[in-house]
C-alpha cells in the first residue's frame, strides 16, 4: 500500500507570499514551517507560517505530480483555488490537527 501525500500552500499573515509544498506528513511539515525548524528555508525567510490550502492524494507520487502542476499555474489561479476552499484565508492548522 502506497503512502498518501499532500500538496499544501503556506502564506504570510498578510497573505502576500505563497509557498507550495508536498509532503507525506502534513501536520509535521506545517509545524516545521510554523516554528522555522529549518531557518534558512524559503518559508522561514519570508515568514510563511499560515496554512491556507491542502489537498490529499492517494500516493506521494500523485502528490508530487500535483505540486508540479500547481507550481506551473499563474498566481491568480492559485489564489482562486485557495478562495474556493478557504474564502477567508483562515489558518487551517487547527483543522489538520483535530
Amino acid at each position: 500500500m502506497q503512502k498518501a501525500g499532500f500538496v499544501y500552500v503556506m502564506t504570510t499573515l498578510a497573505n502576500s507570499v505563497l509557498y507550495i509544498g508536498v509532503t507525506s506528513n502534513l501536520s509535521q511539515r506545517v509545524w516545521q514551517h510554523r516554528t522555522k525548524y529549518y531557518p534558512n528555508c524559503f518559508t522561514a525567510k519570508y515568514n510563511c507560517v499560515k496554512l491556507v490550502y491542502y489537498y490529499r492524494f492517494d500516493s506521494i507520487g500523485d502528490a508530487i505530480a500535483g505540486e508540479k502542476r500547481l507550481k506551473d499555474r499563474h498566481r491568480a489561479f492559485k489564489i482562486d483555488l485557495i478562495k474556493k476552499r478557504n474564502p477567508n484565508w483562515q489558518d487551517l492548522w487547527e483543522e489538520i490537527n483535530e
